[in-house]
């Protein structure tokens, strides 16, 4: 199986929302938000992103480099649990994802096996019936899905992002005050390097980015940010739910 597929699209997803991120310390004001100017306003929104201990992000769009547009709905956090799933779209298949501890569960339905797998998918399909794979947070093949339920890897990209003053030929432009889900923000758009990103920043509480829109270079997508600090549901699939991954595919995890 290639796992690296199964969850492709949340790591892409996670990378685009680094593009909203921007060099320098962030200003401190305590008022005054909405009149602050467009690179500050990207600032704190950067810091607020970073700081967040969990988050649900629901990603959907052309993510670019030859992908079909998908959604990425997931929750997670920073001790690496998450909850939801990744859809491919066009009826290529859809995977849950539920993570825990050292514990991973996938369960892809009939499209993907049918589409993703088309090589013993049907086998595979057969076997679970119905079940999610079971695997260890360990196991090499299932480190993309580990590293995707992880919110550090976002805050990762985020920090490497913001690693300098190297945001030569970009600009910094602020629009007008609009409502996303009925929450107030201010929308920055960042562009350069034939791409357009704008972050809808909340202009309340810890100053969150609620929406993140990126396009160019073949990308269009759209990533939404809410449950800031709210707990990751905690309910996993029970032993009858689940099939071994290495008993499914017939051999032990590869080596790290």
């Amino acid at each position: 199986m290639t796992r690296q597929r199964i969850a492709a699209g949340a790591a892409a997803c996670v990378a685009a929302v680094a593009l909203v991120a921007t060099g320098g310390p962030a200003a401190q004001a305590d008022d005054g938000f909405e009149s602050l100017p467009a690179r500050q306003i990207a600032d704190r929104s950067r810091d607020a992103l970073l700081d967040a201990g969990s988050l649900h992000m629901r990603a959907r769009g052309d993510l670019g480099r030859h992908r079909a547009p998908m959604t990425v709905d997931l929750s997670l956090d920073r001790s690496g649990n998450c909850a939801g799933g990744v859809d491919l779209g066009k009826g290529k298949g859809s995977v849950e994802i539920v993570k825990r501890g050292d514990d991973v569960w996938l369960k892809p339905d009939a499209d993907f096996w049918e589409n993703q797998v088309p090589v013993g998918g049907q086998t595979f399909e057969h076997i679970l019936d119905g079940r999610y794979m079971k695997g260890s947070a360990s196991d090499s093949r299932l480190r993309p899905v580990v590293e995707a339920c992880d919110l550090d890897t976002l805050r990762e990209l985020v920090s490497d992002n913001t690693g300098g003053s190297h945001h030569g030929g970009r600009t910094f432009t602020k629009g007008d005050v609009t409502k996303v889900d009925g929450v107030r923000t201010v929308p920055v758009t960042t562009s350069g390097h034939g791409q357009r990103t704008t972050a809808y920043v909340d202009t309340g509480g810890e100053h969150h980015p609620v929406r993140i829109t990126v396009r160019g270079h073949g990308t269009d997508a759209a990533v939404d940010l809410s449950g800031f600090d709210e707990p990751v549901p905690t309910a996993t699939p029970s032993p009858d739910e689940t099939v071994d991954v290495s008993a499914l595919l017939g051999r032990t995890p590869a080596p790290s």
